[in-house]
């Protein structure tokens, strides 16, 4: 290992993290592991590119040095963000899985039990099919989560990074609740939330934030589509800060007009479960425990919506397509996986279907704490209500007549570029005149 000073986190926490990896490999007899998740790849070493469409690896020994395969282009991030000292780089051209073949071999891994994440999104399954007609001198074994084992309890430096996340995520809220307002677009509300997480110190998202308006709510995973906000609607933002590609998010709803029965009820039913589940959290109280409080408060509504989604999701290290790390641990009923002290989820009690035709959601990012739960965040849980824009019939006085143009022999008006012409020149007749 390159020991260094200028990466995310302390040299210190990579040689932790490498540690029990190790530790997690000798449980299990792996003499090495091949490991190809974006997220698992910085999470060890620091190391990101926008470029993982093209195969990469970093290959752990279980006592010798770390090596990564990467496309020629990509090399550069190694040396520029990582402790790796060796690099098999492969050009366009070349083929990546041979590469990574002959460099098992040229470390001494040939004949030796060889993990791999099987179910890595990155490690499609022609690779997979490559590797095992072509390494046929040793085994290959899957590890898939070996890495998320270590990830899924964020140490005290990686909460201290997801509160910078958060900062962006709550500034990116707020200028979303003041750009939303009749007559603007939905493009308009996203690059105002946009500019003011980037601003804020935010670093590019694994999704950009989901902004929808009036009936368009009701479509999952919809995001900004030029539609222009009506008054008396309402917007749904949820939108996830990213800071060194750690993240948080958050759910927030804008009323554009008086705050009707049913809104005013969905809105008490979510902060009643997010009020709730936070007296509840704690080590030691398992993911089912959690996911059914959620549901249940959610489902006694008397609204119609409906919570049609696991209750939330283990949250931190993302890179597209998603922000979240609900592979490594989700909030649905029958996990009776247990909660542990650094575990960090966002908690979304939303409602989808108030009175048949409206989403909207408040939910939060929290860490467990040794004893309990806390907020990453200081927002206000209620809906932003804008009663200004409520829609309104429009009344006849309201309404200006119309002018019919008929025929006229009066000269035409003049325009008025030729009217300001007209009055500099009276101008300058007076002043002669003065003169």
């Amino acid at each position: 290992m390159r020991q260094r000073d200028d990466m995310t986190f302390p040299f210190e926490e990579y040689v932790r993290r490498l540690d029990g990896l190790r530790e997690r490999m000798a449980k299990r007899l792996l003499d090495a592991v091949v490991i190809t998740d974006p997220e698992n790849l910085m999470y060890l070493t620091d190391y990101q590119t926008t470029g993982y469409s093209f195969f990469q690896c970093l290959v752990v020994p279980l006592e010798d040095e770390p090596f990564m395969i990467t496309r020629y282009m990509e090399e550069s991030n190694i040396h520029a963000r990582t402790w790796v000292k060796h690099t098999r780089p492969y050009p366009d051209t070349g083929d990546a899985i041979q590469m990574l073949v002959e460099s098992l071999r040229e470390f001494g891994l040939a004949g030796k039990n060889i993990g791999y994440e099987r179910n890595s999104y990155f490690f499609p399954a022609y690779h997979q099919d490559s590797i095992h007609t072509t390494f046929l001198d040793g085994q290959l074994m899957d590890c898939f989560g070996i890495v998320e084992e270590g990830r899924v309890c964020k140490s005290p430096v990686e909460i201290d990074v997801m509160k910078k996340a958060a900062l962006a995520t709550e500034a990116g809220m707020k200028a979303g609740f003041d750009a939303c307002v009749a007559g603007a677009t939905e493009n308009e509300i996203g690059a105002a939330v946009s500019n003011a997480m980037f601003r804020a110190g935010g670093e590019p998202p694994a999704v950009m934030p989901y902004i929808t308006s009036g009936p368009r709510t009701m479509i999952g995973h919809a995001t900004w589509e030029g539609r222009t906000v009506q008054p008396g609607e309402h917007v749904f933002l949820e939108i996830g800060g990213c800071y060194r590609r750690y993240h948080t998010a958050m759910m927030r709803t804008v009323v554009l007009g008086d705050l009707t029965d049913s809104m005013h009820h969905a809105q008490e039913r979510m902060k009643h479960a997010l009020r709730e589940v936070k007296k509840l959290i704690r080590p030691g109280l398992t993911v089912s425990d959690v996911d059914n409080l959620v549901r249940n408060i959610i489902t006694d509504n008397d609204v119609g919506a409906r919570l049609v989604t696991r209750s939330g999701y283990s949250i931190g290290i993302a890179f597209p397509p998603a922000w979240d790390e609900g592979y490594i641990v989700s909030l649905k009923q029958g996990d009776s996986r247990v909660l542990e002290e650094g575990m960090t989820f966002h908690i979304l009690p939303w409602m989808w279907g108030v009175d048949g035709d409206k989403t909207v959601g408040i939910s939060d990012t929290i860490r467990v704490t040794d004893r309990g739960c806390e907020s990453f965040f200081t927002l206000d849980e209620d809906f932003v209500v804008k009663p200004e824009f409520a829609a309104r019939e429009i009344e006849p006085r309201d309404v200006a007549p119309t002018v019919v143009n008929e025929p006229s022999n009066e000269p035409e008006a003049p325009k008025s570029s030729e009217k300001k012409a007209r009055s500099k020149g009276k101008e300058k007749q007076t002043q002669a005149a003065a003169n």
